[in-house]
């Protein structure tokens, strides 16, 4: 298998961004770490080894970048307001940076991208394909939580409120709704089983927000013996990979 590293220099963040890059040739995929934020743990985890065939016959490519979630929602040490706003510098950096660094390296200036992400990483990849569909035309959302309410300690503005899924998703209408219907396809899964406390009820209402606003969605709920876990993730990447780019 074709990998590399690369070091992307990031004004937004203000320091160079980690990225893993699998693959030759296929269709291009981003996929968000969970609270550890490594670039390296899709890796480390067997998550590429289990789409390996997928990659090395040109049908995928893989970038696994690293995030700021211990900035922007799990220490909660600094203000939220702080953290807020490392969020959004990292979502510059994703839109501003990023993705046209993976279009150049795609050789192909407007190339869509699909998404994927575990846990937290579930939430990147949601909120990234309903914010921004001309450019993330499918995510795959695992063991997902779509309600930031919890991570904000009760601070409420713009910047919290369109970052919520939950939220401004329920209120979309008018032409961003239409983008939304038109351009991009969330694939929600989660199993019932251990440590899936509050996944499986904001997967199930997300899922429900994005039906009632007929936008295109695949909601994927396991059984109560499928936990919160690497094994799980796992089998559920391959399930919907499969299914989607073939193999």
């Amino acid at each position: 298998m074709m990998k590399r590293h690369e070091l992307i220099p990031s004004e937004a963040l203000g320091r160079h961004v980690h990225i893993w890059c699998y693959g030759h040739w296929g269709a291009p995929m981003l996929a968000f770490p969970s609270a550890a934020g490594m670039a390296h743990e899709w890796d480390a985890h067997g998550m590429v080894d289990t789409v390996a065939d997928l990659i090395n016959e040109g049908q995928l490519k893989l970038y696994c970048v690293e995030s700021n979630v211990a900035e922007a929602w799990t220490q909660r040490h600094r203000p939220p307001q702080w953290r807020i706003q490392r969020h959004m510098a990292y979502e510059a950096f994703v839109m501003q940076e990023l993705v046209p660094w993976i279009r150049r390296d795609c050789r192909s200036s407007e190339l869509r991208v699909a998404t994927a992400g575990c846990s937290l990483g579930g939430f990147y990849s949601a909120n990234f394909a309903l914010k921004f569909p001309e450019a993330f035309h499918w995510a795959l959302c695992m063991s997902g939580r779509y309600d930031i309410g919890s991570f904000t300690d009760g601070l409420h503005n713009l910047d919290t409120y369109f970052n919520n899924p939950i939220a401004y998703t329920s209120n979309l209408e008018g032409a961003h709704l239409d983008r939304v219907r038109r351009n991009t396809h969330l694939v929600l899964v989660c199993g019932q089983g251990p440590y899936e406390e509050g996944c499986i009820e904001e997967t199930n209402l997300l899922a429900d927000i994005l039906a009632a606003k007929q936008i295109s969605h695949f909601r994927d709920i396991w059984g109560h013996d499928v936990a919160h876990d690497w094994n799980w993730w796992r089998r559920q990447l391959r399930y919907h990979m499969v299914r989607t780019f073939g193999g």
